[in-house]
Protein backbone atom coordinates (compact mmCIF):
# COMPACT_ATOMS: atom_id res chain seq x y z
CA UNK A 1 0.00 0.00 0.00
CA UNK A 2 1.73 3.22 -0.73
CA UNK A 3 2.37 6.06 1.09
CA UNK A 4 -0.42 9.46 0.36
CA UNK A 5 1.23 12.77 1.69
CA UNK A 6 -0.40 16.12 1.09
CA UNK A 7 1.98 19.19 0.67
CA UNK A 8 -0.06 21.97 2.22
CA UNK A 9 0.40 25.30 3.07
CA UNK A 10 -2.48 27.81 2.33
CA UNK A 11 -0.17 30.66 2.02
CA UNK A 12 1.00 31.12 -1.48
CA UNK A 13 4.85 31.32 -2.64
CA UNK A 14 6.57 29.15 -0.37
CA UNK A 15 7.54 26.24 -2.93
CA UNK A 16 4.68 24.04 -2.30
CA UNK A 17 4.42 23.11 -6.29
CA UNK A 18 8.07 23.67 -6.68
CA UNK A 19 8.36 20.61 -3.73
CA UNK A 20 5.58 18.68 -5.27
CA UNK A 21 6.58 18.32 -8.86
CA UNK A 22 10.30 17.90 -7.55
CA UNK A 23 9.77 15.20 -4.63
CA UNK A 24 7.51 13.55 -6.34
CA UNK A 25 10.53 13.18 -9.13
CA UNK A 26 13.36 12.18 -7.19
CA UNK A 27 11.40 9.75 -5.66
CA UNK A 28 11.03 7.98 -9.09
CA UNK A 29 14.38 8.82 -9.52
CA UNK A 30 15.50 6.41 -7.01
CA UNK A 31 12.88 4.17 -8.64
CA UNK A 32 9.96 4.32 -6.34
CA UNK A 33 6.67 4.06 -8.20
CA UNK A 34 5.68 7.64 -7.87
CA UNK A 35 1.87 9.73 -8.55
CA UNK A 36 1.61 12.70 -8.50
CA UNK A 37 -1.49 14.27 -8.40
CA UNK A 38 -2.90 18.16 -8.83
CA UNK A 39 -5.38 19.25 -7.28
CA UNK A 40 -4.59 22.77 -7.69
CA UNK A 41 -7.03 24.90 -10.09
CA UNK A 42 -3.72 26.51 -11.26
CA UNK A 43 -2.50 23.38 -12.52
CA UNK A 44 1.31 24.34 -12.34
CA UNK A 45 2.15 20.68 -11.41
CA UNK A 46 0.53 19.80 -14.26
CA UNK A 47 2.41 22.13 -17.01
CA UNK A 48 5.43 21.81 -14.65
CA UNK A 49 5.76 18.19 -16.28
CA UNK A 50 5.11 18.90 -19.23
CA UNK A 51 1.49 18.60 -19.90
CA UNK A 52 -0.45 21.56 -21.34
CA UNK A 53 -3.74 21.96 -19.20
CA UNK A 54 -5.87 22.83 -21.75
CA UNK A 55 -5.46 19.42 -23.61
CA UNK A 56 -6.51 17.64 -20.92
CA UNK A 57 -9.84 15.69 -21.01
CA UNK A 58 -9.97 13.39 -18.15
CA UNK A 59 -8.41 15.54 -15.01
CA UNK A 60 -8.86 15.42 -11.46
CA UNK A 61 -11.95 17.59 -11.85
CA UNK A 62 -13.39 14.52 -13.88
CA UNK A 63 -12.55 12.51 -10.75
CA UNK A 64 -14.13 14.12 -8.14
CA UNK A 65 -17.34 15.52 -9.91
CA UNK A 66 -17.87 13.56 -13.08
CA UNK A 67 -17.12 10.37 -10.90
CA UNK A 68 -14.69 8.83 -13.54
CA UNK A 69 -12.30 6.35 -12.20
CA UNK A 70 -8.68 7.79 -10.90
CA UNK A 71 -6.96 5.14 -13.45
CA UNK A 72 -8.62 6.65 -16.63
CA UNK A 73 -7.13 9.78 -15.28
CA UNK A 74 -3.85 8.51 -14.98
CA UNK A 75 -1.06 10.06 -17.42
CA UNK A 76 2.69 8.69 -18.34
CA UNK A 77 5.72 11.65 -17.78
CA UNK A 78 9.20 12.07 -19.38
CA UNK A 79 10.40 10.59 -16.08
CA UNK A 80 10.22 6.72 -16.04
CA UNK A 81 8.22 5.39 -12.53
CA UNK A 82 6.58 9.06 -12.66
CA UNK A 83 2.76 9.24 -13.39
CA UNK A 84 0.16 12.16 -13.31
CA UNK A 85 -2.99 12.50 -12.60
CA UNK A 86 -3.26 16.14 -14.09
CA UNK A 87 -5.85 19.78 -13.03
CA UNK A 88 -7.97 21.80 -14.93
CA UNK A 89 -8.93 25.43 -15.12
CA UNK A 90 -12.70 23.43 -14.50
CA UNK A 91 -11.32 22.87 -11.27
CA UNK A 92 -11.83 26.05 -9.67
CA UNK A 93 -15.45 25.77 -9.40
CA UNK A 94 -15.33 22.35 -8.35
CA UNK A 95 -15.90 23.15 -4.44
CA UNK A 96 -19.78 24.84 -5.05
CA UNK A 97 -20.28 21.96 -7.57
CA UNK A 98 -19.32 19.18 -4.94
CA UNK A 99 -21.00 21.40 -1.39
CA UNK A 100 -24.67 19.34 -1.41
CA UNK A 101 -22.44 16.05 -2.61
CA UNK A 102 -23.02 13.18 0.56
CA UNK A 103 -19.67 12.39 2.25
CA UNK A 104 -18.05 15.57 0.43
CA UNK A 105 -14.95 15.38 2.43
CA UNK A 106 -14.32 11.94 0.83
CA UNK A 107 -14.51 12.02 -2.77
CA UNK A 108 -11.09 12.63 -2.72
CA UNK A 109 -10.12 9.58 -0.69
CA UNK A 110 -12.55 7.16 -2.67
CA UNK A 111 -10.52 7.66 -5.54
CA UNK A 112 -7.41 7.37 -4.16
CA UNK A 113 -8.25 3.83 -2.58
CA UNK A 114 -8.38 2.65 -6.01
CA UNK A 115 -4.91 3.45 -7.03
CA UNK A 116 -2.78 3.60 -4.04
CA UNK A 117 -1.98 -0.10 -3.95
CA UNK A 118 -0.35 0.73 -7.70
CA UNK A 119 2.31 3.02 -5.69
CA UNK A 120 5.22 3.71 -3.45
CA UNK A 121 4.34 6.94 -2.91
CA UNK A 122 1.29 9.37 -3.82
CA UNK A 123 2.17 12.86 -3.75
CA UNK A 124 -1.25 15.23 -3.43
CA UNK A 125 -0.28 18.89 -4.69
CA UNK A 126 -2.85 21.01 -2.49
CA UNK A 127 -4.34 24.45 -3.63
CA UNK A 128 -2.95 27.40 -2.10
CA UNK A 129 -6.04 27.70 0.47
CA UNK A 130 -7.91 25.52 3.46
CA UNK A 131 -10.82 24.71 1.37
CA UNK A 132 -12.87 21.98 0.68
CA UNK A 133 -10.05 20.76 -2.15
CA UNK A 134 -7.50 20.70 0.68
CA UNK A 135 -9.55 18.73 3.08
CA UNK A 136 -10.31 16.49 0.62
CA UNK A 137 -6.61 15.88 0.23
CA UNK A 138 -5.63 15.77 3.83
CA UNK A 139 -8.76 13.68 4.31
CA UNK A 140 -7.24 11.19 2.15
CA UNK A 141 -3.61 11.38 3.00
CA UNK A 142 -1.28 9.53 5.51
CA UNK A 143 0.36 12.44 5.98
CA UNK A 144 1.74 16.21 5.30
CA UNK A 145 4.46 17.85 4.37
CA UNK A 146 4.72 21.45 5.22
CA UNK A 147 6.56 23.81 2.64
CA UNK A 148 7.75 26.79 4.43
CA UNK A 149 9.65 29.83 2.88
CA UNK A 150 13.06 31.28 4.65
CA UNK A 151 11.42 35.04 4.79
CA UNK A 152 9.83 37.21 6.95
CA UNK A 153 6.37 36.37 8.21
CA UNK A 154 7.30 32.47 7.75
CA UNK A 155 5.34 31.23 10.70
CA UNK A 156 2.00 33.27 9.30
CA UNK A 157 -1.06 31.36 8.93
CA UNK A 158 0.73 27.97 9.94
CA UNK A 159 -1.46 28.32 13.29
CA UNK A 160 -4.63 27.85 11.15
CA UNK A 161 -3.26 25.38 9.15
CA UNK A 162 -2.19 23.38 11.91
CA UNK A 163 -5.75 23.68 13.50
CA UNK A 164 -7.06 22.93 10.13
CA UNK A 165 -5.40 19.60 10.87
CA UNK A 166 -5.79 19.02 13.97
CA UNK A 167 -9.75 19.43 12.97
CA UNK A 168 -9.31 17.05 10.71
CA UNK A 169 -7.82 14.42 12.63
CA UNK A 170 -10.82 15.20 14.83
CA UNK A 171 -13.73 14.19 12.48
CA UNK A 172 -11.73 12.72 8.94
CA UNK A 173 -9.08 11.24 9.76
CA UNK A 174 -7.82 10.16 13.14
CA UNK A 175 -4.10 8.89 11.25
CA UNK A 176 -3.11 12.03 9.54
CA UNK A 177 0.52 13.15 10.71
CA UNK A 178 2.78 15.84 9.68
CA UNK A 179 5.53 14.30 7.48
CA UNK A 180 7.95 17.06 8.08
CA UNK A 181 8.49 20.80 8.09
CA UNK A 182 10.82 21.74 4.68
CA UNK A 183 12.64 25.15 4.67
CA UNK A 184 12.45 26.25 0.96
CA UNK A 185 14.38 29.37 -0.48
CA UNK A 186 17.11 29.01 2.07
CA UNK A 187 19.83 31.31 1.27
CA UNK A 188 23.24 30.56 2.95
CA UNK A 189 24.13 34.62 2.31
CA UNK A 190 21.89 36.04 4.64
CA UNK A 191 21.41 36.58 8.75
CA UNK A 192 17.40 36.28 8.14
CA UNK A 193 17.44 32.43 6.51
CA UNK A 194 19.41 31.25 9.23
CA UNK A 195 16.96 33.23 11.86
CA UNK A 196 14.19 32.15 10.53
CA UNK A 197 15.65 28.59 10.07
CA UNK A 198 16.48 28.93 13.82
CA UNK A 199 12.75 30.41 14.41
CA UNK A 200 10.92 27.33 12.71
CA UNK A 201 12.96 24.48 14.15
CA UNK A 202 12.13 26.33 17.97
CA UNK A 203 8.54 25.92 16.93
CA UNK A 204 8.68 22.45 15.00
CA UNK A 205 11.64 20.74 16.97
CA UNK A 206 12.88 17.68 15.50
CA UNK A 207 9.70 17.39 12.39
CA UNK A 208 11.87 19.78 10.37
CA UNK A 209 13.76 18.02 7.85
CA UNK A 210 17.62 18.14 8.06
CA UNK A 211 16.95 18.65 3.90
CA UNK A 212 16.94 22.19 3.16
CA UNK A 213 15.94 23.64 -0.21
CA UNK A 214 17.91 26.61 -1.53
CA UNK A 215 17.51 29.05 -3.63
CA UNK A 216 18.80 28.58 -6.89
CA UNK A 217 18.00 29.58 -10.40
CA UNK A 218 17.99 26.28 -12.12
CA UNK A 219 15.35 24.99 -9.94
CA UNK A 220 13.54 28.06 -10.76
CA UNK A 221 13.80 27.66 -14.49
CA UNK A 222 13.23 24.41 -14.71
CA UNK A 223 8.83 24.45 -14.55
CA UNK A 224 8.90 26.82 -18.08
CA UNK A 225 10.85 23.84 -19.72
CA UNK A 226 8.04 21.38 -18.50
CA UNK A 227 10.72 19.29 -16.61
CA UNK A 228 11.63 18.37 -12.94
CA UNK A 229 14.77 20.13 -11.69
CA UNK A 230 16.09 16.87 -12.20
CA UNK A 231 15.66 16.38 -16.09
CA UNK A 232 16.64 20.06 -16.16
CA UNK A 233 19.78 19.71 -14.83
CA UNK A 234 20.49 16.96 -12.67
CA UNK A 235 23.76 18.66 -11.37
CA UNK A 236 21.90 21.83 -9.91
CA UNK A 237 21.79 22.71 -6.20
CA UNK A 238 18.13 22.38 -6.41
CA UNK A 239 18.41 18.43 -7.36
CA UNK A 240 20.48 17.75 -5.02
CA UNK A 241 18.51 19.06 -2.70
CA UNK A 242 15.23 17.16 -3.76
CA UNK A 243 17.01 13.99 -3.64
CA UNK A 244 18.19 14.29 -0.57
CA UNK A 245 15.01 15.39 0.86
CA UNK A 246 13.55 12.14 -1.02
CA UNK A 247 16.14 10.02 0.68
CA UNK A 248 15.39 11.78 3.80
CA UNK A 249 11.82 10.88 3.25
CA UNK A 250 12.26 7.31 2.17
CA UNK A 251 14.60 6.52 5.58
CA UNK A 252 11.49 7.90 7.45
CA UNK A 253 9.51 5.48 5.77
CA UNK A 254 12.03 2.32 5.94
CA UNK A 255 9.64 0.28 7.74
CA UNK A 256 6.98 0.46 5.13
CA UNK A 257 9.28 -0.51 2.22
CA UNK A 258 11.23 -2.77 4.41
CA UNK A 259 10.86 -5.92 1.45
CA UNK A 260 11.85 -3.69 -0.99
CA UNK A 261 15.16 -4.26 -2.67
CA UNK A 262 14.95 -0.56 -3.79
CA UNK A 263 15.86 0.85 -0.64
CA UNK A 264 19.33 -0.77 -0.93
CA UNK A 265 20.14 1.60 -4.00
Amino acid sequence: MGKVISIANQKGGVGKTTTAINLAASLAAIEHSTLIIDIDPQSNTTSGLGIEPKTVSNSIYEVMVGGIDMKDAVRETELPYLELVPSHINLVGAEIEMVDRNERERILLKAVDEVRDDYDFVIIDCPPSLGLLTINSLTSSDSVLIPVQCEYFALEGLGQLLNTIKIVRQHLNPELEIEGVLLTMYDTRTRLSNQVADEVKRYFDDRVFSSVISRNVRLAEAPSFGKPAILYDATSVGAKNYLSLAREIIKGNEKLFKDSPVLAK
